[in-house]
């Protein structure tokens, strides 16, 4: 098949499932098989799978690939999809937020706004994201967290893994990448497919990943002596740090920690944030600062590239951080999670008196360590959705986060967990 342009591969795609000849329900090729097939690079294809995406032909299954949405006149009504979600009555992972702890009234006026907006909102969005986004960012980061980024350096994307793509892309040589554990799939699985070589906490590696305020499911916390040695042994062997910031404004029982970016001047850290742990898993809103170098990288490249973020989505952002909203969210938000999940911790040990119970460093994962005489896979069978450390010696090592939990149903979800456990 001759080489393929970007529309290209997304009209190919598009026609192939209106037409009814990818059904829905039908996993698509991964990004490097598909890149194979069409001749063109691993981008060119994340690019025309995310716009297939938010035109609502194709969706993501996370861990698992891009499947067919659309469902053509041809197909019977009973076609599914396949990997169909379990209903789930308590969710002990942190996937969701709880509606209390955002305002939506507020939001939604800043939406209208933006969407009052006309003649911005008739052209696509710049490629890098809207420049004035790119500038509050700028400043709340440096207020926050002491990184030093002029907008040209920052690029906004619909979630770090599109980010994530955009680096890989503008690596020249595919060398190693190191994880802290197995828990970071979703990276591991993208650098894999980008033709790196993926190891866990391998600190030669080429690229090294770390998120210092989640370095596991545990919710520990990188030291600041841990943080200097970083910094200084990536700058000794010439590797490149990424640092995702993941959960850094929700650090309650811990001292304020300084930024890998910050203590390494930035010269060798790639700075990587999100919004959507701070507003709603909905508004995929992320942004990754390059080095210099990589920033000219992705200038000269930059037509190779789209914007995957909601244009109407940054603006409103933009205005949101302005006018200090997002600073009064995160000390609403970091007062409301971390108190659910003292007072959660609080009643399983009620419930689970021989177990004992912990709170992560950064206050918002609960570990519990309970004698357990049942079958792990049983157990994970279970509706009850829980990160599972394992069984050794009779008892079961559990992670769970009560954030997306209402308090009201604190009683029935300890009482379920119980039951799991023991029965």
């Amino acid at each position: 098949m001759s080489r393929f342009k970007y529309n290209e591969v997304y009209d190919y795609l598009k026609n192939e499932i209106t037409e009814g000849q990818l059904q829905s329900g039908t996993k698509l090729p991964s990004i490097r098989k598909a890149s194979e097939l069409f001749g063109v690079s691993r981008t060119t294809v994340q690019n025309a799978y995310f716009e297939l995406a938010a035109d609502g032909y194709i969706f993501s299954e996370p861990q698992s690939g891009y499947y067919v949405s659309y469902r053509s006149g041809g197909q019977s009504e009973s076609a599914e999809a396949p990997l169909p979600q379990k209903s789930l009555r308590f969710d002990f992972t942190s996937s969701s937020a709880d509606a209390q702890s955002f305002d939506f009234d507020l939001w939604r006026r800043y939406m209208k706004n933006a969407l009052r907006q006309d003649e911005r909102l008739i052209s696509y969005s710049e490629t890098q994201g809207e420049r004035e986004l790119r500038e509050a960012i700028a400043d709340y980061i440096f207020e926050k967290r002491n990184v030093v980024a002029s907008p040209d350096r920052i690029i906004i994307g619909a979630g770090v893994q599109s980010l994530l793509g955009i680096f890989c892309a503008l690596i020249e040589s595919r060398g190693t990448v190191s994880f802290p554990d197995k828990s970071f799939e979703q990276g591991a699985a993208l650098f894999e497919d980008y033709g790196f070589d993926v190891h866990y906490r391998y600190k030669d590696a080429d690229i090294i990943y770390v998120s210092p305020s989640h370095m596991t499911r545990w919710g520990d916390v990188m030291p600041n002596k841990r943080r200097r040695e970083l910094v200084r042994h990536s700058a000794e062997i010439n590797s490149l740090v990424i640092e995702d910031d993941y959960e850094s404004d929700f650090l309650y029982n811990t001292r304020p920690t300084p930024s890998l970016h910050a203590l390494a001047g930035g010269k060798n850290v790639i700075y990587l944030g999100s919004f959507s742990r701070l507003l709603l898993p909905s508004i995929r809103i992320s942004f990754m600062v390059l080095t210099q170098e990589l920033a000219e990288e992705y200038r000269k490249n930059i037509y190779k590239f789209s914007q995957t973020a909601s244009k109407t989505e940054q603006l409103a952002l933009c205005s949101f951080i302005r006018d200090g909203h997002l600073k009064a969210q995160i000390r609403k938000t970091r007062r409301f999670y971390t108190a659910k999940t003292k007072e959660f911790a609080l009643l399983l040990g009620d419930k689970l008196p021989e177990a004992e119970i912990e709170i992560s460093e950064n206050a918002l994962q609960i570990i519990i360590k309970a004698p357990f005489k049942r079958d792990e896979e049983a157990f994970e069978k279970n509706s009850t959705a829980v990160f599972i450390e394992g069984v050794e010696n009779g008892r079961i090592t559990i992670v769970i986060n009560v954030t997306s939990i209402p308090e009201k149903e604190f009683e029935n979800a300890a009482e379920a967990l119980k039951k799991a456990i023991n029965n």
